[in-house]
C-alpha cells in the first residue's frame, strides 16, 4: 500500500516545466533545444528501464539475507524491509523532483548544483567508492564460486589444482570476455536484455530456494565430509537435541541484529543509477520514472523476502552467512543447486557492467564534464575500472571489513544523506518554505541516514577492537 500510494497524489507536487522543455520533443513542429547531458533522446522502454533499475537494485546481499533473519526472526525481518523499501522509494522521489526543478538528471550534477564543485566531487566519489564496492563483491562470487561449479561439472569433490579451478585466473578470463564487452555499449537501455536474464536466473534461484525447503531435513543427518556443526542440532546437557535449534523465531535479538539495517539498505541501493535509466526512459517524466522506481523495488523487496524466509525456513539457526554455501554444505553434486550456483554466477556477472556505468559516468563529469562523447575514453574508463577491481579482488584475501566500511558509509549517503541534503538546497524557497513540512521531512530523513551511518561505524569499529568478526551480505 505504501509503494501504491508513491504513485499517487502524495509523489506528485513539483512538475518542472524545465524538465519538459530540455528532455521532451517540442510540439507543433518548434525545434526542441539542445539537450544538455545525451546526444540522443530515450529510447528505452518501461519494461527495459524495469529490468534494468531492478537488476541494479539486485545484488549478492540477497545471498545474506537468510542469515539476516535469522538474527532478526521473521516478524522484525519483514518490518524492516519494508520500512528500507518505502525509505528507498522516498528517497528516489526525493531525487527525481530536484532533478525535475534544475532540469539535471545527473547525481553528480545535482551535488554541483547544491553545493558547487565541492558537491559535485563528494557525491561522485560516493559514487564510485561504492559501486566499485559493490563490483568487487559480484567478482568475489565469480572467484569463490566457478571453480565449484567447475569442479561440480568435472564430478570431483575438491581442487585439485589445475589452472582453470584457480579462481583469480578465473575472474580475469570472465572480465575479458563478458564483461568488459557488455561494460562498452554506449547506452545503458541495451543493457535492459541482459538484466532482463539476469533477473531471470535470480528467479530461478528463487524457486529453488523455495523447492529446496520441503526437500532438506532438520536438523540434517550428520553425515558426509562437508557436513559442518552449524547444520546439526547441538545436543544440550541432557543429552537430547535442542528443541529450538529447528522452530522459526518471530522476534530474535542478538549481537548481529544491529547489522541488518546496514545490509538491508546496501541491499536497496540503485540511487547511482536511477538518474541514468531517468535520461534514457522513452517519453520520460517524474511521475513515470517514478513508477520505474516503484515496481522495480516492490519487485525486489518480495525476491528479498521469499528468498530470507525460506532459506531461513530450510536450515533455521544453521543458516551460513552465504546461503549457497549452507546448500553446498548438505550435498556439493546436487544437480539442482548445481544449476542454480551457475545462475547465480550468470546474474551477478551481467549486473557489473551496469553498476559501471554511474562510476564511469561520475569520472566524466569530474574530468571532462563539457566534452563530447569519445570512444577512447569512454574505453579506456570501462578497462581501467575493471582493472582495479580485479586488482582488488586477487590481491585482498578478505575485503570483508572494507565492504563494512563501504556499506556503513556509502549506503547512508546515497540513500538517505544525499538526497536529503539536495532536496532541501535545491527546491526553491518561493516554492517550499524552508520550515515547510516537505522540507522538514528531507532533513528527518538526511538525519536519519547520520543516525545509521554512526550506529553501522560504531558496531564495526567495536567489532575490530574486540576482534569479533559479523558475519552478513553484501550489496
Amino acid at each position: 500500500m505504501e509503494l501504491q500510494k508513491m504513485n499517487g497524489h502524495e509523489f506528485d507536487g513539483l512538475e518542472s516545466v524545465a524538465e519538459h522543455d530540455e528532455f521532451l520533443p517540442k510540439k507543433d513542429g518548434l525545434p526542441k533545444k539542445e539537450n544538455r547531458f545525451t546526444d540522443f533522446e530515450g529510447k528505452t522502454s518501461f519494461g527495459m528501464s524495469i529490468f534494468n533499475l531492478s537488476n541494479a537494485i539486485m545484488g549478492s546481499g540477497i545471498l545474506g539475507l537468510a542469515f539476516a533473519m535469522s538474527n532478526t526472526g521473521i516478524v522484525l525481518f519483514i518490518i524492516l524491509l519494508c520500512a528500507i523499501a518505502v525509505l528507498s522509494a522516498y528517497s528516489i522521489h526525493l531525487l527525481l523532483k530536484s532533478a525535475g526543478v534544475v532540469g539535471i538528471r545527473a547525481y553528480e550534477q545535482l551535488g554541483n548544483r547544491a553545493f558547487g564543485q565541492p558537491g559535485k566531487v563528494v557525491a561522485a566519489s560516493i559514487i564510485t567508492v561504492h559501486n566499485i564496492g559493490a563490483m568487487s563483491s559480484y567478482l568475489f562470487i565469480v572467484k569463490s564460486e566457478l571453480p565449484l561449479v567447475i569442479q561440480a561439472f568435472l564430478g570431483q569433490r575438491g581442487n585439485t589444482g589445475e589452472w582453470f579451478l584457480e579462481g583469480n585466473y578465473l575472474i580475469m578470463i570472465v572480465s575479458a570476455t563478458l564483461i568488459l564487452p557488455l561494460s562498452l555499449m554506449r547506452r545503458l537501455g541495451y543493457l535492459g536484455y541482459t538484466s532482463g536474464f539476469s533477473l531471470s536466473c535470480m528467479v530461478f534461484f528463487l524457486i529453488s530456494v523455495i523447492y529446496k525447503k520441503f526437500n532438506i531435513p532438520c536438523p540434517l543427518p550428520g553425515y558426509g565430509n562437508n557436513m559442518t556443526e552449524s547444520l546439526i542440532a547441538p545436543v544440550n546437557q541432557t543429552g537430547l537435541m535442542d528443541d529450538d535449534f529447528c522452530l522459526a523465531k518471530f522476534f530474535t535479538i542478538n549481537s548481529q541484529t544491529a547489522y541488518t539495517i546496514p545490509i538491508l539498505a546496501f541491499a536497496f541501493v540503485c540511487h547511482p543509477e536511477v538518474l541514468p535509466i531517468y535520461t534514457e526512459l522513452r517519453d520520460a517524466n517524474k511521475k513515470r520514472m517514478q513508477r520505474v522506481a516503484n515496481i522495480s523495488i516492490l519487485a525486489m523487496f518480495v525476491m528479498y523476502l521469499l528468498t530470507a524466509l525460506f532459506g531461513y525456513l530450510t536450515f533455521y539457526m544453521g543458516v551460513e552467512p552465504e546461503l549457497l554455501h549452507t546448500y553446498s554444505l548438505v550435498d556439493p553434486l546436487d544437480a539442482l543447486f548445481l544449476c542454480v550456483r551457475l545462475a547465480v554466477l550468470v546474474a551477478v556477472t551481467l549486473t557489473v557492467p551496469v553498476v559501471l556505468f554511474p562510476i564511469r559516468r561520475a569520472i566524466i563529469q569530474i574530468v571532462c564534464p563539457d566534452k563530447p562523447f569519445h570512444w577512447a575514453r569512454h574505453i579506456a574508463i570501462a578497462v581501467v575500472l575493471l582493472v582495479i577491481v580485479n586488482l582488488l579482488v586477487i590481491l585482498v584475501p578478505s575485503i570483508r571489513d572494507i565492504f563494512g566500511l563501504i556499506g556503513a558509509t556509502s549506503a547512508p549517503s546515497l540513500i538517505f544523506i544525499l538526497p536529503g541534503i539536495f532536496y532541501i538546497r535545491i527546491i526553491p524557497e518561493e516554492q517550499e518554505p524552508l520550515l515547510s513540512w516537505t522540507k522538514i521531512l528531507a532533513a528527518c530523513f538526511a538525519a536519519l541516514g547520520f543516525i545509521l551511518m554512526i550506529m553501522s561505524l560504531t558496531f564495526i569499529i567495536t567489532d575490530w577492537v574486540s576482534g569479533v568478526v559479523h558475519s552478513g551480505g553484501g550489496h
